[in-house]
């Protein structure tokens, strides 16, 4: 029996942003990324590809306002789109965990995919601005990303000092986690990785 396609569609539309949004877990990491804010776009375009996801992104927001709408409206629904692509969560390995440097950076994120929403985020950075891009606005990504996805979710920077390079390594690490922590193990593809059995 073939494995089920694990993908999601949706649209949220508010009175600050309007939002459309393919996800395909298992992808190659294609993307097509047009928030309104271009360092954001890079950012998930290095998500979807450090994660092997395929992603398309949509999003007209009140950018005139400030970015900190359209960051965190995506964060919610792209952590929809995987709720509803993982479903009952059936045969994955539930935790993942990486390491990335970017030059003088290093960043750490873990990820349960437990079924409950938890952020620890421990990033300072000397400096908080990409141009006009505030860092915090990061946090407040993963922030919207683990309630909407009802995940453990832990972002450390160990060091690191360029701004840019900072929000690199964590959008690359998250991605690399949730890679694992989606992953199919075979020894129990049939089984919800919870003594609870329900996630």
């Amino acid at each position: 029996m073939p494995a089920a396609i694990r993908t999601a569609t949706l649209a949220r539309k508010t009175a600050e942003t309007d939002i459309k949004l393919t996800l395909l877990v298992d992808g190659g990491g294609r993307s097509n990324i047009a928030t309104g804010v271009p360092f954001f776009d890079h950012m998930l375009t290095l998500f979807a590809k450090h994660g092997h996801f395929d992603l398309d992104v949509s999003c007209v927001g009140d950018v005139a306002v400030d970015y900190h709408h359209t960051v965190e409206d995506v964060g919610i629904v792209l952590g929809e789109a995987f709720k509803q692509a993982l479903s009952d969560k059936k045969g994955i390995v539930r935790y993942g965990f990486f390491y990335v440097p970017m030059d003088e950076a290093l960043a750490r994120v873990v990820v349960d995919l437990s079924g409950r929403a938890a952020l620890v985020y421990d990033v300072v950075a000397p400096t908080m601005y990409v141009r006009d891009f505030n860092l915090i606005l990061v946090k407040e990504f993963c922030r919207a990303f683990s309630n909407a996805l009802a995940c453990n979710l832990h972002v450390k920077l160990e060091y690191g000092e360029e701004p840019h390079h900072v929000a690199e390594a964590i959008f690359k690490a998250l991605a690399r986690a949730l890679d694992a922590a989606v992953r199919i193990d075979a020894r129990s593809a049939d089984q919800i990785p919870s003594t609870k059995g329900r996630i």
